[in-house]
């Protein structure tokens, strides 16, 4: 009789997340290692573009008293479900990308003279402001939510692990340490926080927990 497959999710799935990885006959643990809290901000003005590379972001401005007023600027994003969730609620997005070193490239190159507010938590990347300085744009960092890492002790004889975030890593390895367990991570960046650390490490074709969690499948289905 074969083993079965058992991955930890190190955030907690949706139900139609779940099903895809259950119906491959794949034992599913999974826990929040992180947790996000909006912040309360006041704007005392805005710049001409928006700028969130994050859900959490624009959940936050959902709920600010200028949210109705933020509506009236076009947006940049990172992320198709970023980019969905504005669309939904009123805002207008002129460009996406599916990584902040991809935006970075569209806005310098093509919107150099205009001025920008970048909505981001307190562990935000350095990818994007970087890019954004050393082009010599002018743009506002507003930090609307907060990230705080919640470890947990994870169960033994894992044969995966889903990773949506470098700050979910940090969190995992708090309390763990990696074994012979494949890494499946949502992006690059994410990638990028197990160098050193594991070889294990597999990327997902998009940037989206569904792509994470299909890789996952193809993954331990080549076997």
């Amino acid at each position: 009789m074969e083993t079965q497959i058992r991955l930890l999710s190190t955030r907690k799935l949706l139900d139609h997340q779940k099903q895809l990885l259950l119906s491959a006959d794949f034992s599913v643990d999974e826990a929040d290692y992180i947790d996000v809290v909006s912040k309360s901000f006041h704007l005392q003005s805005i710049n001409d573009y928006l700028i969130f590379t994050s859900q959490n972001a624009v959940e936050s401005i959902l709920q600010n008293e200028k949210a109705t007023e933020l509506k009236t600027k076009k947006c940049f994003c990172v992320g198709v479900k970023t980019k969905a969730m504005l669309e939904t609620n009123g805002f207008e997005v002129i460009a996406s990308a599916d990584y902040a070193s991809e935006l970075a490239s569209i806005i310098c190159n093509q919107y150099d003279k205009s001025t920008f507010t970048f909505f981001c938590g307190n562990l935000r990347r350095d990818i994007l402001p970087d890019a954004l300085r050393l082009a010599g744009i002018t743009f506002e960092e507003v930090e609307v939510y907060e990230t705080r890492l919640t470890p947990h002790k994870a169960a033994g004889d894992l044969n995966g692990i889903l990773f949506f975030s470098p700050s979910g890593v940090q969190s995992f390895l708090k309390e763990n340490e990696l074994q012979d367990e494949v890494c499946f991570c949502i992006g690059s960046t994410t990638a990028k926080a197990l160098r050193g650390i594991t070889n294990k490490v597999v990327t997902a074709n998009q940037p989206t927990m569904e792509s994470t969690i299909a890789k996952s499948v193809a993954f331990f289905n080549k076997i």
